[in-house]
């Protein structure tokens, strides 16, 4: 050995350190539905974001309001009421920062501009502002600040940095055609519409039955503390039912929609149906106000199972009372007395108001044995009978 070689030390350098795996995000895309959530907003102890569908819905995602990021994307977007109207767009703003509201740096208002108070980063995880493990209330976690712009069915047309050019995304949704034709042209809404379902002597039997016994104030369904309970919110609906015992009655019922219903489920939608939920018979009266606002008719565990819903007219000596499907523009379906309009529970829809007279109307649902095995399952986060009203 040399005595260069020998004089020289030789060292071990220790192995870099692994690089931390980058935190997972989910991934909103445009072209993409947006996932539908729950949260609490400013006024509302809980707002069902499936329900703002039928206009163009614009997210802010701005984290906190404490800097001027945050301050300027919601200054930008307040200043414009000629966009958010709640006919043409909507906005929401999504703070992840308790601070905002404790220290009043929000202000809703109406028509138009809304926040939800996401401290649990529910919606963050769902639409990749924050990772998909992160619990705000553990500490530290990355941010990423966007716009998401969606269409009036909640699918994704566009996303964007927050802190460029804020005023650019509110320009853009200014520009976009009315939300009825936001493809291009009008889209109808997926629905059946079948005439004489009924003949007019059995419909006028069962407005018979009704104004023999007078309904009763129909409520409708919420996920409480982990229970589907009724309620009843005269804003939100306003309609009575009464509840058909008479076995024939319901039988010769029965048959008409087995007859008549069932198989035009099954051509369009290559479904069979073998169960039918509740008999009753609704009225929607204009000395009540009656009205349905927008809803879908199984969002909740106690009402999961439900797949179509019927509605069919008894009378038609009344104004107003047309369902409607926001998500699909504003037209609205109103069948002659007899006939019915049939739809997947999924759908938003809406009953206007009746302005005169009573909107009288048979109101199944249908499903599956499938559906059946879930009503089953989930009878025990319900707390209402075999017949609920909603």
């Amino acid at each position: 050995m040399s005595e260069a070689a020998a004089n020289q030390t030789t060292t071990e350098s220790p192995a870099p350190a692994a690089a931390p795996a980058p935190r997972p995000f989910a991934v909103v895309a445009p072209g993409d539905p947006a996932p539908w959530f729950d949260q609490r907003t400013l006024t509302k102890p809980t707002y069902a974001f499936d329900t703002v569908a039928g206009r163009y819905v614009v997210l802010c995602f701005f984290a906190s309001a404490s800097d001027e990021t945050g301050r300027s994307a919601i200054a930008a977007a307040m200043a414009r009421t000629d966009v958010f109207d709640d006919a043409h767009a909507s906005f929401f703003g999504i703070t992840l920062d308790p601070r905002d509201e404790a220290q009043g740096r929000l202000r809703e208002r109406y028509p138009g501009f809304r926040f939800f108070l996401d401290y649990d980063g529910e919606v963050s995880r769902l639409y990749g502002a924050i990772p998909k493990d992160a619990e705000p209330a553990a500490g530290k976690f990355p941010v990423r600040r966007f716009w998401l712009v969606l269409d009036p069915t909640l699918r994704v047309i566009h996303v964007a940095p927050l802190g460029g050019d804020d005023s650019a995304v509110i320009d853009y949704v200014a520009a976009l055609p009315p939300p009825a034709r936001h493809a291009g042209f009008e889209i109808p809404a997926p629905v059946l519409v079948l005439p004489r379902v009924f003949e007019p002597a059995f419909c006028r039997t069962l407005i018979d039955l009704y104004e023999r016994q007078g309904g009763e104030e129909s409520g409708f369904m919420v996920e409480r503390e982990g229970k589907t309970v009724g309620i009843v919110d005269g804003k939100h609906k306003r309609r009575k039912d009464v509840q058909i015992e008479d076995k024939d009655l319901i039988a010769a019922a029965r048959a008409r929609i087995i007859r008549r219903v069932v198989p035009e489920i099954a051509k369009v939608h290559q479904f069979t149906c073998t169960r039918m939920e509740r008999y009753i018979v609704a009225c929607y009266a204009a000395e009540d106000g009656g009205h349905f606002r927008a809803h879908r008719d199984n969002t909740t565990r106690g009402t999961a199972h439900r797949r179509f819903a019927v509605s069919v007219l008894l009378s038609d000596d009344y104004e107003g009372g047309e369902v409607g499907f926001p998500e699909y523009g504003p037209r609205t379906y109103r069948p002659e007395a007899g006939g019915a309009v049939v739809f997947s529970c999924s759908l938003l829809h809406a009953v206007t108001p009746v302005t005169a007279g009573r909107r009288y109307v048979f109101l199944p649902f249908l499903y599956d044995e499938a559906a059946a095995k879930v009503r089953e399952e989930n009878a025990k986060f319900t707390d209402r009978g075999e017949n609920y009203r909603a």
